[in-house]
C-alpha cells in the first residue's frame, strides 16, 4: 500500500507564495506520471497539476503561469510551486498518480487570505 504525505501549506497572503512537497513510499516512483488535485470547501476535488516521468507537465488553466510543478525521483516527491496566490486558491491540496490509482494521503491545507 503506498504511502502519500504531503506538506508544505499554511496561511499566505493574495499575492504570496508557498512550495508543497509531497513523499511517495512506492517503489519504481519513477514510471508513475504524477499530478497535484485540490479541494476546496463545499466543492468537488479538481485537478491542478501533472507530470510524466520524463518531466513534461500540464496545468489547470486556473493555475498556469502561476503554478509549477516538478518532482525529484531519486527522492520520491513531487512539488508543486505556487506563486500569485489568490483566494480561491485556498483548499486542501493532496498530490497522487494521475489518472488517480492510489489511496488519498491527509493533505495539506492552503488559506489565501489578508
Amino acid at each position: 500500500q503506498v504511502q502519500l504525505v504531503e506538506s508544505g501549506g499554511g496561511l499566505v497572503q493574495p499575492g504570496g507564495s508557498l512550495r508543497l512537497s509531497c513523499a511517495a513510499s512506492a517503489t519504481r516512483f519513477s514510471i508513475y506520471v504524477m499530478g497535484w488535485y485540490r479541494q476546496a470547501p463545499g466543492k468537488q476535488r479538481e485537478f491542478v497539476a501533472r507530470i510524466t516521468s520524463s518531466g513534461s507537465t500540464i496545468y489547470a488553466d486556473s493555475v498556469k503561469g502561476r503554478f509549477t510543478i516538478s518532482r525529484d525521483n531519486a527522492k520520491n516527491a513531487v512539488y508543486l510551486q505556487m506563486n500569485s496566490l489568490k483566494p480561491e486558491d485556498t483548499a486542501i491540496y493532496l498530490c497522487n498518480t494521475n489518472p488517480i490509482a492510489w489511496t488519498w494521503g491527509q493533505g495539506t491545507q492552503v488559506t489565501v487570505s489578508s
